[in-house]
């Protein structure tokens, strides 16, 4: 049974993801930009998981309750504070989709945290960044052609750039020894004995 107390080193944890993912996130907001100038409206659905990752490699490897809604808020406070232009709304934002992937989470009991849990945390935030955005900006009013293109394609991201691409980091940074003692590491060695 997980400690609901968090650790300093957890905290530590928590901060050095929300600070590494909050210059990642500012940099994707570039990659998005150019993406849609060339691309069009659709490629913010198509980009959108990569803004899921923080909550999902948090929850992963602290595994404890408010993992994943803290680790996002806090990466959209310190991209406020590194000059995003996207001001308070970015934070409204960041805990919306820190909530959708932390109810996927939380409806598992914080139990578990498999590829195919990940993958439906990324499609948590996704759903609940998509009820956001359709009352923010009017979806409504959208073809609905296109509003189930936009609504498929951000589930996926959330799926692919969220829950997958967030597995592979954790899985990467497990390999290196760096989560050592951590719940991921004693979760690990309990299932392979």
């Amino acid at each position: 049974m997980t400690s609901p107390r968090w650790t300093q080193r957890e905290i530590l944890i928590l901060a050095v993801i929300g600070a590494v993912f909050a210059v990642l996130y500012l940099g994707w907001v570039q990659v998005w930009l150019i993406s849609q100038a060339v691309f069009g409206p659709v490629t913010m659905d198509i980009a959108m998981g990569f803004w899921f990752i923080a909550s999902i490699v948090a929850a992963a490897i602290i595994r404890k309750p408010g993992a994943a809604f803290l680790a996002e808020v806090l990466a959209a406070a310190i991209e406020l504070l590194l000059g995003s232009p996207a001001g308070l709304m970015l934070v409204v934002s960041a805990a919306i989709q820190g909530a959708g992937a932390e109810a996927v989470f939380a409806a598992t009991r914080w139990r578990s945290y498999s590829l195919p849990v990940l993958m439906a945390a990324g499609v948590g935030a996704a759903l609940a960044s998509f009820a956001y955005t359709w009352v923010r900006f009017d979806y409504g009013a959208l073809e609905p052609g296109l509003l189930v293109a936009m609504f498929v394609l951000r589930c996926l991201s959330g799926a692919l750039l969220g829950g997958l691409l967030g597995h592979v980091v954790v899985e990467a940074l497990y390999r290196t020894g760096v989560l050592s003692g951590l719940k991921i590491d004693h979760d690990r060695r309990a299932a392979a004995a």
